[in-house]
């Protein structure tokens, strides 16, 4: 295995539109949200270690994580876990580890992905990553995986790309945000889009140059720090500093403002779990069209409900259809899938009369 191939495993996020499963004590990532045995992120992390060596996967997470991670991926060691002090969205964090990788191998290619998405065809995914690994070893790119729409989906940003190009990479014309109903039909109808999944690939040195160029102010901030990084000074320096890096995404620091941008369609299935309505498509269903994750049911005039309990208990469901059931210790959602983008002010409301510790 190449031992100049890296990744970045992005685990900080609290996924709040899975409440009350996901809260900000204990994300989604490390839930079995499918009832397969495995966490999201231990099954992110097995699917990288296909193309890239284990000790070279390093998850990037929040401080209040770091427990968890050791917990449900033993293998790694301190070298590989990146904890961030304070929430900076995804720049901040991608520039930092990538500066600790360059100075402990300048030749390193990286792969960054969410640790919460759910990819079933893991061979095609490889395929794929080494493709772009090839690439970006001979080229100055920033590359991307998009997904082919199946459909005007408004939750997801998209990638147009150049629709002369009868090559597997294409060149990014420009990155589009979550478009209306509307926009995102004529997207689909003019073949040359693709739904941005967040997963980028890029040598080391062609990523921290893009920083150095588009966003001066973040690389002079973490580029003070370089003297430290991988020695035990370091965490008194991002502690010190890590807070006063602007909060801005990967894609508005360098992705949408560089010109050496380059995407690949995924041949793979792939399916971001942001909702409890995309968990409910990815999960077989039963004869009512139900899906069910660990619960023993027994239902009459009930269809297409998202089922979910700890400890397979025994949930009885009539006559309600296309609800999401969700019941946790001291929490039990009984919520329209319809109405699912609305869940995080559920949560907010729950937090406001009840307490915090709901969230």
């Amino acid at each position: 295995m190449n031992k100049n191939y890296y990744a970045i495993l992005m685990a900080g996020g609290v996924g709040s539109r899975f409440w009350p499963v996901s809260t900000e004590e204990f994300p989604k990532q490390f839930h079995d949200m499918l009832g397969t045995g495995d966490t999201l992120i231990q099954k992110t992390f097995q699917r990288l270690s296909h193309v890239i060596p284990k000790e070279n996967i390093f998850i990037l997470t929040n401080e209040r994580y770091n427990d968890l991670v050791f917990e449900q991926l033993p293998e790694l060691t301190e070298r590989q876990v990146v904890l961030e002090p304070a929430m900076r969205n995804t720049a901040p964090c991608i520039l930092y580890a990538s500066l600790k990788i360059q100075k402990e191998n300048p030749d390193a290619v990286m792969i960054v992905a969410p640790s919460d998405h759910w990819i079933e065809d893991e061979k095609t995914f490889s395929k794929n990553v080494q493709q772009a690994f090839n690439f970006c070893e001979n080229n100055n790119a920033l590359m991307t995986l998009g997904v082919q729409p199946t459909f005007p989906n408004t939750g997801y940003g998209y990638i147009e790309f150049d629709k002369t190009s009868t090559q597997d990479i294409k060149s990014v014309n420009q990155f589009r945000e979550k478009p209306d109903y509307e926009t995102a039909k004529s997207f689909i109808k003019q073949g040359n889009f693709l739904w941005n999944a967040g997963i980028f690939m890029w040598s080391v040195k062609s990523v921290v140059e893009a920083f150095q160029s588009n966003q001066p102010a973040l690389y002079k901030l973490f580029e003070s720090g370089i003297s430290s990084y991988n020695t035990e000074s370091e965490a008194d320096f991002i502690k010190e500093n890590y807070p006063k890096a602007e909060n801005v995404s990967v894609d508005y620091a360098i992705m949408e403002t560089s010109k050496n941008v380059f995407v690949i369609a995924a041949e793979f299935d792939w399916n971001d779990l942001g909702t409890w309505g995309s968990l409910y498509d990815k999960l077989g269903k039963d004869v009512n069209d139900n899906a069910v994750v660990n619960a023993r049911t027994l239902v009459d005039d009930a269809t297409g409900n998202m089922i979910r309990t700890k400890g397979n208990k025994i949930v009885v469901v009539d006559g309600l259809s296309d609800y999401i059931i969700v019941d946790k210790e001291d929490v039990l959602l009984i919520y329209p899938k319809a109405k699912e983008q609305d869940i995080k002010k559920v949560l907010k409301s729950v937090k406001d009369k009840f307490g915090e510790q709901y969230g």
